[in-house]
């Protein structure tokens, strides 16, 4: 089989498939679910897959919403994609994860035509990946070695306004503070209280101050979750939670105490005792995007008329954060940015409408054809994998 007809493959295989798949998104879409409470999305998804010949692993790494489903015919190279289906709180899918549910199974299915066929070796994996949004299922899945013991490279799409490859995802860690001071008559005796909410806004109050000498791509902000209870009492008890982001995970890792000597300094000064944590489920990495595989998939990207800005335009773009960069420091990655025809920004009501439209899922199936195209280029071609393996290894931040 030439390589065109394994394109053509590819496109057959998602094309048959989009009514298919136009129906998972939209149920997906309409009954929006937040992190580790995907139970709709996830029976959808693993029937379907399961109906389509896949092997299922439920519950996968000891998550409840998380799955496994694989396909081989023997030894060779072994793709991953990922699959997301969490929601956000008061948007639904401000970040169209009903799309990136879709086009991980479209990439997968046309994957497991090729080796149904025998044009290719190997074998396909899609995770399915819960709670991106909130405690980062990505990360348990390469926590548990799942990642590394099953797949070489990994890749996944994520919808925005534009058409991207090099844009920064930022690494990020979560951080829970909370304050214990002592309670009083606000009015009669305030002098007998220690305040828990002057900790906390001493705490933020020092965090604007550093960012003066902060990098401009650093990154901190937060919520009070706990203010007090009543105005005419001094409050003995507060919380935040922050997020801190940065560039690189080395560049989180200098960050994270110069936010903490923010509270500790708070707490000294009030007179508040103290109890902060980062997120037990560790870091979100900044994604480490693999070259050859980017520039491969931009070609298949550019033949059907998508347009990219120079990669150093790009990389001068600082978005969100993603546990897929945790994927991409285990194994070779990708996480294409691709544009569902709309103008609103992720992660609002307007983007949400968006992911929804027909307009969305036809982009969505021509993203998907194309990263499917540039997996089985990994499958077929030995230098194409040997540049993948060299640029992972050479660029690979220590």
């Amino acid at each position: 089989m030439s390589f065109e007809d394994v394109k053509d493959t590819i496109s057959n295989v998602i094309d048959q498939a989009s009514s298919s798949l136009r129906d998972i998104s939209l149920k997906v879409h309409d009954h929006p679910e937040l992190g580790n409470n995907e139970f709709h999305a996830y029976k959808i998804l693993t029937e379907f897959l399961e109906g389509q010949g896949f092997h299922l692993t439920r519950k996968a790494a000891g998550m409840d919403t998380a799955f496994i489903a694989e396909f081989s015919n023997g030894s060779g190279r072994r793709i991953g994609f990922c699959s997301e289906y969490d929601a956000l709180p008061g948007v639904g899918h401000g970040c169209g994860h009903n799309l990136i549910a879709i086009s991980g199974i479209a990439c997968a299915l046309a994957m497991k035509r090729l080796l149904e066929t025998g044009a290719v070796k190997g074998s396909v994996v899609l995770f399915g990946t819960p709670a991106e949004e909130s405690t980062s299922g990505k990360i348990i899945f390469v926590n548990s070695g799942e990642v590394k013991r099953r797949v070489d490279v990994a890749m996944m799409l994520h919808p925005f306004a534009l058409d991207g490859l090099y844009a920064r995802m930022l690494a990020l860690d979560t951080l829970v503070v909370e304050f214990f001071g002592r309670a009083s008559h606000a009015g009669m005796a305030p002098w007998n209280g220690v305040n828990a909410v002057d900790a906390i806004m001493q705490g933020f109050d020092n965090l604007a101050m550093l960012r003066q000498q902060l990098l401009t791509s650093n990154r901190v902000h937060g919520i009070i979750t706990n203010g007090g209870k009543a105005a005419n009492v001094i409050p003995d008890f507060s919380s935040a939670k922050l997020y801190a982001r940065a560039l690189t995970r080395d560049q989180l890792a200098e960050l994270k105490p110069k936010v903490e000597n923010c509270f500790k300094g708070a707490a000294k000064s009030t007179g508040c005792q103290y109890k902060m944590y980062w997120a037990p489920y560790g870091p979100v990495d900044d994604v480490f995007m693999n070259a050859p595989l980017a520039e491969c998939y931009k070609t298949f990207m550019e033949e059907r008329g998508a347009k990219f800005l120079p990669r150093i335009d790009e990389e001068n773009i600082h978005t969100g954060s993603t546990d897929m960069g945790n994927f991409s420091y285990e194994v070779p990655s990708i996480h294409p940015a691709f544009n569902i025809d709309t103008t609103a920004t992720n992660h609002t009501k307007e983007f949400a409408d968006a992911a929804r439209t027909e307009k969305a899922h036809e982009l969505t199936l021509r993203a998907a054809k194309c990263l499917a195209m540039t997996a089985a280029n990994v499958y077929l071609s030995d230098n194409f994998y040997h540049d993948i393996v060299a640029d992972f290894k050479k660029g690979k931040p220590q």
